[in-house]
């Protein structure tokens, strides 16, 4: 099966076509455009009717009324489950807090070498025209690396772009960057930035991108299926290109299965309820002990696979003296996991046996490695499911991400479309978790953002290496949204106001870009030209992505603006190859459609495929239908062995021995983690997650109506256990501040049985409020729930991010309640 390196990859006026070439005003160059360019193929918008475009949430209808778009829905239904983020194009399009104009902060403009960086997000807006914007990014961008070098240029741009191959702005960004002198970036993600490193070590893969053993598979064979920490009925409406949707059938198929579900999560999730699951309520961070309790369950009865053991792993043996105390003096068994995790030692030894006893699943999700020590738990639950000897047997073994992208939906034989790349020198296929790799000289880990802004010269260890950071004194930022995204908002604030400039390009008024100096507003995906895939693992569809408006106020496409950019550097040509939008898609079609020729299994060619205005589906082989992962390592290790040094699963590497860290040693450990509510001297009450949205895809669609489905007292809502709430005096719907040293936000209360005692539940992705704007440590309007997370490494292995890892105090709010301005224009 392919992995996702190798997956993850409208109608419009005539005019239309030109906004990719810059600075063509002339009536003259127009004409001689439209000779060379569209002679042979052209389309209009559609002013009134219907089209079909596609985003991260899936494919989409999109009815047209006199050029306007008035409603968006679903292309297709797979099942029952419904996906809330596709009925909302409308609001982003005409968004209240669409940026309009270029703008320049004030003092920025006055004198950008004494810019006043320490204004930076509370400062007057200034209007440029966009060609003078274009002037001022170009002259001190050159200015930048001219004094600092290459190295103190930032565009990481780390965040979930707009779908589309061409229109990918953060692979745009290092594409210019690369084209006129070099930038730093960033390795790594936040989604899995402990579990992408620890995996290949173990696994010799990157696991959680990869494809799963197929749902057929898992439906026929599976006879208990475990959702540890994941919420795919939440999780399933989105994708990296487009959401197949077909995951939501096959849990439906698993609803309708009678077979044993069981989650594992402190919160009673959605998908939980929807499954009618058995659910057990661990504490936070606390996993890696439940596991290692059931481990040791199933040696003292020996219920394990001592020859799967022997022949598919390496170091079972030093793993097995840590379990029974011969280096700590503590045996892990299921009373002390109880006395961890709060889960009883009757359960604990319940669930070990139940899935020994039967073929048996293991789901998890992502949140549980972000997390303090987060390189711990996916290992220790290889290890577990290595003890079950059913790794590689159909219907059994681990999945890291049935939960993402549909992992599971079977991969179609199908022809892959290119795509845009950061080096200029080619224009292959740009996809999946290529965007993982590194496309600068000089990076870091993600997830150390902050703390490299504010200690230039550091070193740090990282995966066997050493890292040290650079003076970056430019950032250029674009496809994300930082302020959100990124833990302890409040550090991130100081760290943002170090560097001369910044620049964002963004469509809306994010508090990202309110932090910037020089805004470049851009089309939303409905007003431009794109072509994707449907399906991360599956490959399902190819989409045209038809541009169903014409573009807002002064919006320019990222690729125009980085195409305008280049001209400044004298590297248009070798930027743009003088291509339009429209020729980048079709030769990215053509591809796939030299594939398909070439497998006997013809497609359309481009013109008959764009002006149809369907999606080409692409159907999975009997034998896709039927894999297993690990299979054909089961079936002989020494001709199919991992990439790891020994070939076999690592639950012992010699490796990370090597490398000698203290907070990630060789084999799966219990670390107490720095804050979590079984410690001593606690710092506050309650133990704090938060977890992926239902209703939004991070901060994308907050500022939409579809905000109403779920706030509470128009604040983010937290869900607080009932006996919590009762002794704090609180009651659903009351506002509650929450609040711990690094920061403080309000919130709406939904007081709930379905969470567990101790700990509170706020989503990720609100847009940050500041009461004051700007200053660190004032209180959040909104309920951004990264005021409040840690922004400490999981350790020095992975330098993932540590979100999970949080205790608050809750209060019920009495003052009256401040109005929120953040989705707002700024003044």
């Amino acid at each position: 099966m392919k992995n996702i390196d190798q997956k993850r990859r409208s109608f419009i006026r005539v005019a239309a076509l030109f906004t990719a070439v810059p600075f063509v005003d002339a009536i003259t160059k127009r004409g001689e455009l439209l000779a060379s360019v569209i002679t042979k193929f052209s389309t209009k918008l559609v002013l009134n009717g219907e089209i079909l475009t596609a985003a991260h949430w899936g494919m989409l209808k999109l009815t047209i009324k006199e050029g306007k778009v008035i409603k968006s829905e679903p292309y297709q239904k797979t099942s029952d489950i419904e996906n809330s983020l596709q009925y909302y194009t409308e609001d982003l399009v005409y968004a209240e807090d669409r940026i309009r104009y270029p703008m320049v902060r004030k003092s920025y403009l006055n004198n950008p070498d004494n810019p006043k960086p320490q204004l930076r997000g509370n400062d007057e807006w200034v209007r440029v025209s966009y060609k003078e914007a274009i002037k001022l990014i170009a002259k001190e961008l050159k200015k930048t690396r001219k004094e600092k070098g290459a190295k103190g240029v930032f565009a990481g741009s780390y965040g979930w772009k707009s779908s589309g191959n061409v229109h990918n702005s953060r692979v745009l960004l290092h594409r210019f960057m690369t084209a006129t002198g070099g930038f730093t970036g960033t390795v790594g993600d936040y989604s899995t930035g402990a579990s992408q490193v620890i995996m290949p070590h173990v696994l010799g893969t990157l696991e959680v991108y990869e494809q799963q053993t197929s749902w057929p598979v898992v439906l026929e064979h599976s006879k208990v299926v475990v959702i540890w920490g994941a919420n795919p009925i939440a999780t399933l409406k989105l994708a990296w290109t487009s959401s197949d949707e077909n995951g939501f059938k096959y849990f439906e198929e698993l609803k309708k299965s009678g077979k044993k579900i069981i989650c594992i999560d402190p919160f009673k999730t959605e998908t939980c309820e929807y499954l009618n699951a058995q659910w057990i309520a661990p504490n936070p961070n606390t996993d890696v002990a439940m596991m290692m309790g059931m481990v040791h369950t199933l040696l003292e009865a020996k219920k394990y696979d001592p020859d799967f053991l022997d022949e598919y792993t390496e170091g079972f043996d030093k793993f097995k003296e840590y379990l029974y105390g011969k280096e700590d003096g503590i045996v892990k068994d299921a009373v002390w996991a109880a006395k961890i995790c709060g889960v009883d030692k009757k359960t604990i030894e319940e669930l070990a046996n139940l899935f020994y006893d039967n073929r048996t699943m293991l789901m998890s999700g992502w949140g549980m490695q972000r997390a303090h020590h987060g390189e711990q738990p996916h290992w220790m639950l290889v290890t577990l499911a290595s003890v079950l000897g059913q790794i590689g047997l159909p219907g059994g073994g681990f999945g890291l991400s049935y939960h993402y992208s549909n992992g599971g939906v079977p991969t179609a034989k199908s022809a892959i479309i290119g795509g845009i790349t950061a080096n200029v020198s080619t224009s292959k296929e740009q996809g999946g978790a290529a965007w993982l790799k590194n496309a600068a000289k000089y990076s870091f880990p993600v997830a150390r953002i902050a703390d490299a802004l504010l200690n230039p010269g550091k070193t740090i260890d990282f995966n066997g290496k050493k890292i040290t950071y650079p003076e970056i004194d430019f950032i250029y930022w674009v496809g994300g949204n930082p302020f959100v995204h990124h833990q302890d908002t409040n550090t991130l604030i100081k760290a943002w106001k170090v560097p001369r400039t910044v620049v964002v390009n963004e469509a809306f008024w994010t508090p990202t870009a309110r932090m910037a100096d020089i805004v470049m507003p851009v089309t939303t995906s409905y007003e431009r030209n794109d072509i994707t895939v449907t399906g991360d693992y599956s490959n399902l569809n190819i989409v045209p992505m038809k541009q169903a408006v014409k573009k807002q106020y002064e919006a320019r496409d990222d690729y125009q603006i980085f195409s305008d950019l280049s001209k400044e550097f004298g590297v248009f040509e070798k930027y743009t190859q003088n291509k339009t939008e429209m020729q980048w898609i079709e030769e990215f079609y053509n591809r796939a459609y030299t594939q398909a020729e070439k497998m006997n299994m013809p497609i359309p060619p481009f013109k008959t495929f764009w002006m149809k205005n369907q999606p080409i589906t692409f159907e999975a082989p009997y034998e896709n239908t039927q894999f297993v992962r690990y299979a054909d390592f089961r079936e002989d290790p020494i001709l199919n062995p991992l990439g790891t040094p020994s070939g076999k699963i690592e639950i012992y590497s010699k490796t990370i021995e090597k490398m000698n860290y203290k907070d990630c040693k060789a084999h799966p450990t219990w670390f107490e983690p720095v804050e979590w509510v079984g410690m001593e001297n606690k710092t506050a009450e309650f133990a704090l997650i938060s977890p992926h949205p239902s209703h939004r895809l991070h901060s994308q669609l907050n500022n939409t109506s579809l905000r109403k489905k779920y706030a509470v007292s128009n604040r983010e809502p937290i869900w607080i256990n009932t006996q919590d709430a009762k002794r704090k005096g609180i009651k659903s719907g009351d506002i509650v501040r929450v609040f711990n040293d690094r920061g403080q936000i309000l919130t709406g209360a939904i007081v709930t049985d379905y969470l567990k005692d101790g700990v509170v539940r706020v989503q990720e992705g609100a847009w940050y409020d500041p009461e004051t704007k700007a200053e660190a440590g004032t209180l959040c309007k909104n309920g951004s729930a990264n005021l409040l997370t840690k922004d400490i490494p999981t350790s020095e292995l992975a330098m993932g991010n540590s979100s999970n890892t949080a205790l608050v105090n809750i209060e019920k709010y009495t003052k009256e309640a401040p109005s929120l301005t953040i989705f707002k224009q700024p003044k």
